[in-house]
């Protein structure tokens, strides 16, 4: 019975309030309750109230009229207090599975203040916010993550209990936009990749073997056959040897070069090794299945990568289905699917 009479108020919610990333709120769109001290000072107002008539006391009856005054009051300015007010999304957050991704949305107020104005979204808060009439503020609201994919919260609430906290008006973003979230780094063996470089490739293993070479110190994310094991055996240094003829030559970081992994963990590999190359600011290539990106390098590079990583065998999400925490669970069965075929 409850689950069904959730299902109906979320569907009602739904319709009142769709998708958009600007919401305005007004009379159709905010709800009000008392709170727990709201329905207390009820209580108190009913037992005066009977006492009153019951002695036929004057000052009873004047205290309780005007302590019902007040609470009728603040009921029209906790309303008023919302009413006018857009919330907008501006920028979806990105981030690693696990981390609290940000998402920048922005408060305009109407007509009157907004006062002890708080958002917030499942267990992420923002401490309450306080906009002028007319003015504008940003603010970043943390909304956690737990798997790869994208990230769309499905309501963003925002609530006011001003002026006394005997009530509180309260109402919803339900943004359309989604943030991006990066798979979870985890360090990768070490393995050669199976794209064939071309003639660069064919270049490289013309000279190997060849003792012009630029020794520089190992990195992380270096594979181990690069590394001087004998110089390493006798000075204790860790040092990598780049021949002349692997200069400018594209080190691919590629799908198919762990087999028998799962293919999240393959995804975390080379969510790792795109960071590593991006730190080591290295020129690279992703192949992915059905998907390649071309060896470049630079910040720019690194992030496009991140985020094809982060939305291989994804779609984004519609508004009839809202996966909590990403799309990855989704994504899993499909690219699953995909690759048995792809075997078949």
């Amino acid at each position: 019975m409850n689950n069904l009479f959730r299902q109906r108020w979320q569907r009602w919610i739904n319709r009142r309030i769709p998708r958009s990333d600007l919401q305005t709120f007004s009379q159709k769109t905010i709800f009000i309750l008392p709170t727990g001290a709201g329905v207390v000072f009820g209580l108190l107002l009913v037992i005066m109230l009977l006492t009153g008539i019951n002695y036929q006391n004057s000052l009873i009856y004047l205290t309780t009229f005007l302590l019902g005054a007040v609470f009728v009051g603040a009921m029209h300015q906790t309303h008023r207090n919302l009413s006018g007010l857009e919330l907008s999304l501006i920028q979806p957050g990105e981030g690693f599975a696990g981390d609290d991704i940000p998402f920048r949305l922005r408060l305009k107020a109407g007509r009157d203040d907004a006062v002890a104005v708080v958002i917030s979204c499942k267990d992420s808060r923002h401490t309450p916010v306080h906009v002028r009439s007319g003015q504008a503020e940003d603010l970043v609201l943390p909304v956690h993550s737990a798997h790869r994919g994208y990230l769309r919260p499905d309501r963003i609430r925002v609530e006011t209990r001003f002026p006394f906290g005997l009530l509180k008006a309260w109402s919803w973003l339900r943004p359309v936009s989604a943030g991006v979230v990066f798979p979870r780094p985890i360090a990768a063996p070490d393995s050669l990749s199976l794209v064939d470089d071309g003639e660069e490739s064919e270049q490289a293993r013309s000279v190997d073997g060849n003792d012009h070479a630029d020794i520089r110190p190992w990195r992380e994310g270096d594979l181990s056959q690069r590394v001087q094991w004998k110089r390493f055996a006798r000075t204790g240094q860790m040092v990598v040897a780049d021949w002349e003829g692997e200069q400018g030559s594209p080190h691919w970081l590629d799908f198919n070069a762990y087999p028998g992994v799962d293919h999240e963990l393959r995804l975390s590999y080379l969510a790792f090794l795109v960071t590593e190359r991006g730190k080591s600011g290295a020129r690279f290539g992703l192949s992915l299945p059905g998907q390649m990106i071309e060896p470049e390098a630079g910040p720019a590079h690194v992030a496009r990568c991140l985020r094809v990583l982060a939305t291989w065998g994804e779609e984004r999400p519609r508004d009839a289905t809202v996966e909590p925490h990403g799309t990855r669970r989704q994504g899993f069965l499909r690219s699953s699917a995909s690759i048995k075929e792809g075997q078949a």
